[in-house]
């Protein structure tokens, strides 16, 4: 029995660790990549939106996104689940909802741009 409480508490401290490695992974992406000073404050609200809650998002937030760049997307919707508060989030959904507004993303500005 005493083996079993040994393997949790190794089992906690290693998905502990995992965590912190995973949001100092994503803190230094956001870092070196400038990624909270690419996108303005009303399209990052409104990009939370989208992806945490649920919504519209503009074409002008859209193009936003495109600048602010996919990894930068990714890391600060990480961050963000890591790190927030929101009772009953389910991570899958999450991050099946941010990479579904990426996709949305990329092919209303890849059809904005042939249709010009």
């Amino acid at each position: 029995m005493e083996s079993l409480n040994v393997y949790s508490i190794l089992g906690v401290l290693f998905l502990t660790c995992e965590v912190v490695m995973a949001t100092k992974e994503n803190d230094q992406i956001i870092k070196e990549n400038n990624c909270e000073t690419k996108m303005g404050l009303p399209y990052v609200l409104e990009a939370f939106k989208i992806v945490f809650k649920t919504g519209s998002i503009s074409n002008k937030c859209y193009g936003e996104l495109v600048v602010l760049g996919k990894v930068c997307h990714s890391a600060l919707v990480k961050r963000t689940l890591e790190k927030s508060s929101i009772k009953d989030l389910n991570p899958l959904t999450i991050i099946v909802k941010s990479i579904q507004t990426w996709y949305n993303c990329l092919a209303l500005i890849d059809s904005q741009s042939s249709s010009s």
